[in-house]
């Protein structure tokens, strides 16, 4: 199954296999869960790919945090922060569900750069505005991940995991909400 994750930088979308996301078969710890063991494995290679992304939106949400200057200031740095906060809660679920089903949660800093699928987050921006559409281009970009992610575990057969993925959605998609009413241009 080939899904495309468009990039909002003009640069040509990539086209990834689910198979190209996956990197080595994990050992899975012995565990009473009732999912098949090589379904707990496909899942929880599919669920360290969504942790790498996840990780990634916490670190880019720290940045917009950090660095966010002009005279809507106080608002966004708040709203950056509780984003962060909350994506945290995303990378805590996502991890917690591989440990559940006996895998190990890979989420160093050296495999998150290596597996991330999210666009790099622009270092040189400090504009209030240029942040709102900069974090809202790598939330949307995390939601259509999680997205495919619920359909991967739909496939699978793992309603649970498609269950956390479906709550993580919903929270990224009104994050995005947020930060997109201060854009103060239109979406093209």
């Amino acid at each position: 199954m080939t899904r495309t994750i468009t990039r909002s930088s003009g640069r040509a979308p990539v086209s990834r296999e689910a198979s190209e996301t996956r990197f080595d078969t994990p050992s899975l710890y012995p565990t009473r869960n009732d999912l098949p063991e090589s379904t707990r494995a496909q899942v929880v290679l599919l669920l360290n790919q969504r942790l790498a992304d996840a990780i990634d939106l916490q670190t880019q949400c720290k940045q917009a945090h950090w660095n966010v200057k002009g005279p809507t200031f106080i608002a966004l740095h708040k709203l950056f922060d509780e984003i962060n906060e909350s994506v945290e809660e995303y990378v805590d679920l996502i991890a917690e569900r591989v440990v559940q089903l006996g895998g190990i949660a890979e989420g160093t800093i050296g495999v998150v750069s290596e597996r991330t699928t999210l666009e790099g987050y622009p270092l040189t921006i400090s504009a209030g505005n240029d942040h709102v559409v900069a974090l809202s281009d790598a939330l949307a970009g995390f939601a259509r991940t999680v997205r495919i992610g619920i359909e991967e575990m739909n496939e699978l057969e793992d309603a649970g995991s498609a269950d956390v993925l479906t709550e993580i959605s919903r929270g990224v998609d009104q994050w995005l909400w947020f930060v997109e009413a201060h854009q103060t241009h239109t979406l093209s």
